[in-house]
């Protein structure tokens, strides 16, 4: 059986497992007795890489199959400070599970998209699980977060976040419906966003430590992971191409 490399989003944790994503991503998500059952993102990580932050050896010495023959789901072997001393380079495709275990994989993109002038919804998903609205574009939101460009006295040396749909609040907060879009904070939501302005408040925090999991038709354009100056776009797939290339998923994901 071969052995599996994963840097987990929900929660940040490097594991390794002898499950191929697909099945990973079942596991993960629907859980055991011993274990909570909800969304689950995570990366897959080339086998090869190796740092010394993480015991990767021992760990994968440890993956190995149980008495019965079954395959070892996890093994731990970080959950502190993973994403900083991951590189972009060793970072394989994204998956995204449901709460069901279906399993849907992204790759990676060679540019990342210019966005037009729009308010923006951020969930940073690690190290920090923050809900942020900026007028910052997702590459200005980034550079403003992580250390090596940011002037802010709080930042991060790497950080994956997602954008979020805001509908009509990305161009007319005020007013704009919001019949389609599920959060529980929509006044909370509206008066962060009318604060904003492009020359004296860029950014406005809309929860400290928001739960991580969301309506994955929610996601717009896509993930971001970064470490220091490089950053890695993920595109989320349109409504129209997981309709009909993916429908188990889909229909499981917005149940």
């Amino acid at each position: 059986m071969s052995v599996h490399l994963y840097l987990s989003l929900i929660p940040e944790a490097l594991i390794v497992s002898m499950l191929p994503p697909e099945k990973f991503g079942q596991y993960y998500a629907t859980g055991s007795q011993f274990k909570s059952k909800g969304q689950a993102m995570f990366f897959e990580i080339d086998l090869s890489f190796r740092s010394d932050a993480f015991n990767l050896d021992e760990a994968i010495a440890r993956c190995v199959p149980h008495e019965d023959g079954q395959p070892h789901h996890s093994v731990y072997v970080s959950v502190y400070r993973v994403l900083e001393n991951i590189p972009l380079n060793v970072i394989g495709k994204l998956y995204l599970s449901t709460a069901y275990g279906q399993t849907l994989a992204i790759e990676r993109k060679d540019v990342i998209p210019e966005t037009k002038p729009c308010l923006h919804l951020y969930q940073d998903l690690a190290p920090v699980n923050s809900l942020i609205v900026s007028v910052m574009s997702p590459v200005e939101h980034y550079n403003n977060s992580v250390s090596v460009s940011s002037k802010k006295f709080i930042q991060f040396p790497a950080l994956c976040f997602v954008e979020l749909e805001l509908g009509e609040l990305a161009t007319n907060p005020e007013s704009g419906a919001a019949h389609d879009l599920p959060y529980s904070f929509i006044h909370h939501l509206r008066e962060a966003l009318i604060i904003l302005h492009p020359t004296n408040k860029t950014s406005k925090l809309v929860h400290r430590v928001h739960s991580l999991e969301f309506p994955y038709r929610m996601v717009k354009g896509g993930f971001y992971v970064g470490n220091g100056k490089e950053l890695a776009f993920y595109a989320m797939p349109s409504h129209a191409d997981l309709r009909r290339d993916h429908p188990s998923w889909w229909r499981l994901a917005n149940t």
